[in-house]
């Protein structure tokens, strides 16, 4: 498996080439069965990479199992096809890969339609959000940033409830505004960078970006528009807005993915980009991040608190939930960093989870509403059960995945010095308070009380795709809950890396300020009229013959 030549590249194009493929099948059942081979065979060569990833290997090194194509553009510009895994990127591609066959088969008779543009999109969506966490050429990231637009416009658009339309074009005008923004400043960048460090060449490489110390006044636009796109895609508050329309609309499969892995392209963007590349300004503002951090953690959690539509309740749990993500982030210290990169893959199984579940009901009774429900354990005693597990999973119950990723994030930023505010930090605890009252209220109203309605005592509960679909989520989660440490391994030395060359550049910087200020306030020399000289004459003494 670690032997396979170019198996980066085979994990990132492989989606695509069977979207391509399903376009020349007629029949739903082929269709369907190409997109679950097609994501079976992915994840599985996506194991290569965790099983062939080494962390003891310095991420100062370069990527691991990386594959490199400089040839796409003319010379002068050093732009490159360069892909490849490190502690910051294996995780996020190992979770993608997961949700790619559990997404399909969560699919299977929901689609009842246009089966073909449906998988092909699911496919080619799942080729730009793994093309994201393992490009490390930063136009390479834009443009594989920029391809999940398109098949999720259209994911939503097509197969989405009444407000599909609505939705995705909130959707896009949103994410298209910020990421439009961030192209300038990677232009800029990128021609900053090559006059600075890399011999006058345009550049765009990860590397060779870290090399250049940024000056102060240039890194706070450029942190603002790069931070800018990355915050409408977690999304903070108050860039929330479209979320919320976008996850109640979308079919299950593409709430899965949004939930999943698509708003962590906004996290790990900030982690990836505005932290190294801008760390004076992002440490300067590593307080306004927490308070926002906060505010969207306790406003998702009360907005969810109150919602009557049980899929919009799970949407707003994910504002609530990754506002817990962007506080480790700012908090600058390695608990909290290592907390934040668990927690975007914690939250990626027990969310998904809930949207899959979710999904399941609105199959059986064609409603989201949780009035419309009541008593369900004892007809759905299997779906209950993993609700419960899930709902516990999200809230943070110690022993489940959830916990793990928050208490990180909270011993973290209590020990910041950046952040330096206990009472702070002691507020965002609340949201862990509030996530067990909204997802248990959710699950009362759901699944116990009186069983009063017909429909609902009739209900089935699993077959055996739907049950084998979820089996991997609750493994996961118990696995991350008791015994998270293989996978901590994988992430501790990138965040070591990338906490010191944070420091280190941010020390740079400041030197190079200093001494620019030094040298502007040294007085200029007053140049001075040379001394007239002085007729000095020697009296020569005559001899006479």
């Amino acid at each position: 498996m670690m032997n396979i030549p170019y198996l980066t590249s085979l994990v990132v194009f492989l989606p695509a080439a069977g979207a391509l493929l399903t376009l020349f099948l007629r029949r739903a059942s082929a269709i369907r069965w190409t997109a679950l081979a097609t994501t079976t065979v992915t994840f599985v060569l996506s194991i290569g990479l965790f099983v062939g990833y080494d962390p003891s290997v310095s991420t100062a090194l370069g990527p691991q199992l990386a594959d490199v194509w400089a040839g796409w553009l003319p010379d002068g510009y050093d732009v490159k096809y360069f892909v490849g895994v490190d502690g910051l990127s294996l995780l996020l591609v190992m979770l993608t890969t997961l949700l790619g066959p559990i997404v399909v088969l969560s699919s299977w008779t929901y689609i009842g339609e246009k089966h073909k543009g449906y998988y092909a999109l699911l496919l080619l969506l799942q080729t730009g959000i793994t093309g994201v966490f393992t490009s490390f050429d930063l136009l390479l990231f834009y443009i594989f940033f920029e391809l999940t637009l398109i098949p999720m416009y259209f994911i939503i658009g097509i197969w989405g409830g009444k407000e599909r339309i609505y939705a995705a074009v909130k959707f896009v005008i949103y994410t298209l505004v910020g990421s439009l923004l961030m192209l300038v400043g990677i232009l800029y960048l990128g021609y900053a960078a090559g006059d600075a460090v890399n011999n006058g060449v345009f550049t765009t490489d990860w590397y060779t970006l870290l090399e250049y110390n940024i000056p102060l006044a240039v890194q706070g636009w450029l942190f603002a528009v790069f931070a800018f796109s990355f915050a409408i895609k977690v999304p903070l508050f108050p860039l929330h807005t479209w979320l919320p329309d976008a996850h109640v609309q979308a079919p299950t499969g593409g709430s899965v993915i949004l939930a999943g892995v698509l708003l962590k392209m906004g996290t790990y963007g900030l982690l990836r980009f505005c932290l190294p590349l801008f760390p004076n300004v992002a440490q300067s503002y590593a307080g306004l991040f927490a308070v926002i951090a906060i505010i969207g953690i306790i406003y998702g959690a009360l907005v969810a608190r109150v919602q009557d539509d049980a899929k919009s309740l799970v949407a707003y749990s994910s504002i609530s939930h990754l506002g817990f993500v962007v506080l480790g982030l700012f908090a600058f210290t390695t608990e909290a960093m290592q907390g934040a990169m668990i927690q975007m893959v914690n939250h990626g199984l027990s969310t998904g989870a809930l949207f899959l579940l979710v999904g399941m009901l609105y199959e059986r009774r064609h409603t989201r509403l949780m009035d419309d429900y009541g008593g369900l354990a004892t007809s759905v005693p299997v779906l209950t059960t993993l609700m419960v597990i899930s709902v516990l999973a999200s809230a943070g119950l110690p022993g489940l995945n959830g916990f793990v990723g928050e208490f990180l994030i909270l011993l973290g930023s209590f020990k910041s010095t950046v952040i330096d505010s206990p009472v702070l930090i002691a507020f965002a605890t609340t949201g862990v308070i509030l996530a067990a009252m909204y997802l248990l209220h959710m699950v009362y109203r759901t699944f116990f009380g009186e069983l009063t309605d017909a429909a609902n005592a009739q209900m089935a509960d699993l077959n055996a795709r739907e049950f084998g679909l979820m089996v991997p989520l609750i493994v996961l989660m118990f696995v991350l809950g008791f015994y998270p440490g293989p996978f901590l391994r994988q992430t501790a030395p990138t965040t070591e890396f990338l906490l010191e060359t944070v420091e280190e550049k941010r020390a740079a910087v400041e030197r190079m300020e200093n001494e620019a200020a030094a040298t502007a306030d040294e007085p200029t020399p007053v140049p001075t009229a040379p001394p007239e000289a002085e007729d000095v004459s020697i009296d020569v003494p005559s001899i006479s013959p």
